[in-house]
């Protein structure tokens, strides 16, 4: 799909999508030699996913570190999305229910149906999910230091530098998980993290190797490299962080 077409679909102007991805926020899938940028169904995925934090107020900046953070879910971030929603809702048929009572000429002055006290404890109690589900207070804080200057260019090395790791280990499944070459493989996915994002710890490593099967979305991430990719890296990870 061309940019206009994204446009057109969302509602989202060409300019925007353009800085969209100057700062690295949502690239296009594919860009054509004659400069067309062309996104597909996961970039169209990954754009829903930037509306639905920015209907929840998240700035740009923070959505950018939520969405790069190899802990992110999204199945759990549109839960959390969903239940404000929900709140957003109940309060809109209130006020609906309002405005009919008040046409009927009922005279009850109520403003209970304004109240935006809920809404809003809801939506700080899942900016503090948020910032505890990806990594915890810490790692998070240290993710938004290192990645906030990050530029397109930069995005690009790190998108390569993980995917060349992943091939890697799709590449030796053929190798015993503790053996020196993927216990190295593990080392060097480890230093990337540190180096990218926060300091990962071995407990933290261990998270990650768990989520890797747990999640199915994060499991068909890994696995597009080769079938059994992400179990083989889970397996990789527990031996590394507990011999």
């Amino acid at each position: 799909m061309k940019i206009k077409e994204v446009a057109d679909l969302t509602g989202i102007t060409v300019r925007t999508l353009h800085y969209y991805d100057e700062i690295g926020l949502l690239h296009p899938s594919k860009i054509t030699e004659a400069g067309y940028r062309l996104y597909d169904e996961t970039s169209l995925e990954n754009l829903q996913q930037i509306l639905f934090f920015r209907e929840l107020g998240f700035p740009l900046s923070e959505i950018k570190i939520i969405m790069e953070n190899p802990n992110f879910n999204r199945i759990e971030t549109l839960s959390k999305h969903k239940e404000v929603l929900i709140k957003k809702k109940e309060r809109l048929d209130g006020l609906i229910q309002l405005v009919n009572r008040t046409m009927k000429g009922e005279k009850t002055m109520s403003f209970r149906e304004f109240d935006m006290t809920e809404i809003d404890r809801c939506k700080k109690e899942y900016a503090n999910e948020v910032e505890k589900l990806w990594g915890g207070s810490k790692a998070y804080e240290e993710s938004q230091k290192k990645t906030k200057n990050y530029g397109k260019e930069q995005w690009q090395q790190i998108s390569g530098e993980s995917q060349g790791i992943l091939k890697a280990f799709a590449s030796n499944m053929d190798k015993a998980p503790d053996s020196n070459e993927i216990q190295r493989l593990v080392k060097q996915w480890q230093e990337f993290i540190t180096e990218r994002f926060y300091n990962c710890t071995n407990e933290i490593l261990s998270g990650l190797g768990m989520m890797y099967v747990e999640d199915e979305r994060f499991k068909k991430s890994i696995d597009k490299y080769g079938k059994g990719t992400a179990e083989f890296i889970a397996k990789a990870i527990e031996i590394y962080c507990f011999k």
